[in-house]
């Protein structure tokens, strides 16, 4: 399995609407259910900062996440775009693989 985490700080008026984005049922899951290979998403809530929050992805394997970023190029660019907005700031904290 290939994870990736990701933690961003969210402006205060817009955490529904990244709630509603970013959630296992929003909008990046959607996109992401275009391809066979995803597992799903995770969205965590920071209980002491009411602006942090976590997100797990989880795919197949790397080239399945890869191949899925490559055929929906366009699409995934456009969302990314889209919730710019609704962040002060987004980090990629890793890329993960489980051991078998």
């Amino acid at each position: 399995m290939y994870i990736i985490l990701w933690e961003f700080q969210v402006k205060a008026d817009t955490r529904a609407e990244f709630e509603s984005a970013y959630a296992s049922n929003g909008t990046w899951a959607e996109l992401f259910k275009k391809s066979p290979n995803y597992l799903g998403t995770e969205l965590l809530h920071d209980e002491n900062d009411s602006s942090r929050y976590l997100t797990i992805d989880r795919w197949v394997s790397k080239g399945a996440y890869e191949a899925f970023r490559s055929q929906w190029k366009t699409d995934y660019t456009q969302l990314d775009e889209a919730c710019t907005e609704l962040t002060e700031r987004e980090s990629l904290l890793g890329v993960w693989e489980s051991v078998s």
